[in-house]
């Protein structure tokens, strides 16, 4: 995915988007997203059917990263990570996997499906540094895959 940088050197804002079910996470979400130095735009679904229905009118301008919560109705998000990794047009978009949970049996599977990073849903000052460090990583390293050891963010490597 490539950054423009607008004539006042302020680079465009991240296009993000997010996959949950939760009112509440996404309001906590945004929340999180305006405490952090990097600009972003933020767009949200409510389910995985609305996730695909979104992306399939939006080929042509892609989110810059998609933050996919697993436990969605409708469409999981492993059925929805499954998808946007065997859809030709789909399959460079980075997928974050934002969770109440994380067990390392599914960490392995969704990291051999394609997924980028997999963050644990927390407390707001936690949140905040993950976030900024997991978008921070992507912008460094131009959206490409971490190895496998990087996959789980912890929050205390932050």
């Amino acid at each position: 995915m490539n950054r423009d940088v607008i004539a006042s050197n302020t680079p465009t804002p991240l296009n993000i988007l997010l996959a949950d079910d939760d009112a509440d996470d996404r309001h906590f979400f945004d929340l999180i997203l305006k405490k952090i130095p990097i600009p972003t735009r933020l767009a949200t679904v409510e389910d995985g059917e609305k996730l695909m229905t979104y992306l399939s009118y939006h080929l042509k301008n892609l989110p810059d990263v998609l933050f996919l919560d697993l436990n969605m109705p409708r469409k999981n998000g492993l059925e929805c990570l499954s998808e946007i990794k065997d859809d030709k047009k789909l399959k460079d978009l980075p997928v974050v996997i934002y969770s109440t949970h994380k067990h390392e049996k599914d960490a392995k599977l969704l990291y051999n499906q394609g997924a980028h990073y997999y963050i644990q849903k927390t407390d707001m000052i936690e949140l905040t540094k993950a976030l900024h460090y997991v978008l921070n990583q992507l912008v460094i390293n131009k959206f490409t895959r971490p190895t496998k050891d990087k996959f789980i963010h912890l929050l205390d490597k932050v």
